[in-house]
């Protein structure tokens, strides 16, 4: 495993981490697979609701599988918006080299007071540890936001949170949302925002939570096989995201594309064969179309080739 800080020590300004959310065995394999195809470093990354799933110990026994399977993979294990209970669990097992501690729904101080109670038990085991600050709208697993509720990352306060909490990135929000519904009209990515918080906090690694483009065509397919998704849902373009790059952004959060995909996949292999009911021939499918999704995703974040920066 590699720790985010040598990551994103490599990688700022030049080119991001996507760091992916996994509940099952499919998802291991093709982003494993594709990661060791790409030689491209990535971050496997669990929610409390995926361990609740799968149980925490499942998934990282895949994950420990996988990267027998994929020796050359090189990536590290993230623990994805938990609470101080998540990340205290995953810091004690020993198995994370990253977690994230979620309390940008609280006050500036009650964020502050959160965080940094995190980052000191962090700390004393060397695992690397990401904020929040800023609210996203959206719904990811059993987050909901609305979009009165959400709010910008005030440039003006992310240098005393830094200071006070000494977390060691900074997920923000500028604009993008969790799930398929994104963005709204023309909003796009915020980079006036991204530029100042930039010029606040130079070299110090930015989060793009929310970062899945919701590809139009897939969501059509989906549609077209029987599904009932909003076909006005946008996600974030590839311009914005190499864009935000520059800007300090060293991790991009994927999810919601992944999920489209098994839904895509899934509902098209039972329309067009409806005499089949082998879960193992259509996650074969899913697997395939996560590793092209995954190359395809590298590419875009420049993290093609990068693995071999890390020995």
């Amino acid at each position: 495993m590699i720790s985010p800080k040598i990551l994103y020590d490599k990688c700022y300004g030049k080119y991001a981490i996507a760091a992916v959310n996994v509940f099952t065995m499919e998802q291991v394999h093709g982003l494993f697979r594709a990661g060791q195809k790409a030689n491209a470093p990535f971050l496997v990354q669990m929610t409390p609701v995926a361990r609740n799933y799968a149980h925490s110990d499942m998934l990282l026994a895949m994950i420990d599988a996988a990267a027998k399977i994929y020796p050359k993979a090189k990536y590290g294990i993230h623990l994805d918006h938990g609470t101080e209970s998540h990340a205290f669990d995953a810091i004690s097992s020993g198995k994370y080299n990253s977690v994230m501690i979620d309390a940008s729904h609280d006050n500036f101080n009650e964020n502050v007071r959160r965080t940094k109670a995190v980052v000191d038990k962090a700390h004393e085991k060397k695992v690397f540890v990401e904020a929040e600050l800023g609210v996203l709208s959206g719904v990811e697993d059993d987050i909901s936001i609305d979009e009165k509720s959400a709010k910008y990352t005030q440039p003006d306060e992310v240098e005393l949170f830094i200071e006070e909490t000494h977390c060691d990135s900074l997920a923000v929000a500028v604009g993008t949302s969790h799930g398929a519904y994104k963005f709204s009209g023309s909003q796009g990515i915020q980079f006036g925002i991204l530029e100042e918080i930039q010029q606040r906090l130079p070299k110090f690694p930015i989060v793009l939570h929310g970062g899945s483009a919701v590809n139009q065509e897939e969501i059509e397919r989906i549609n077209e096989s029987g599904g009932n998704l909003n076909e006005g849902a946008a996600g974030v373009s590839p311009g914005e995201i190499i864009k935000s790059i520059s800007y300090g952004v060293c991790k991009i959060n994927i999810a919601t594309d992944t999920r489209i995909l098994w839904a895509r996949v899934h509902r098209e292999f039972f329309r067009d064969t409806p005499e089949l009911f082998d879960p193992i021939l259509p996650g074969k499918e899913y697997m395939d179309a996560y590793e092209k999704f995954m190359l395809e995703k590298f590419d875009l974040l420049g993290a093609t080739g990068k693995a071999s920066q890390f020995v």
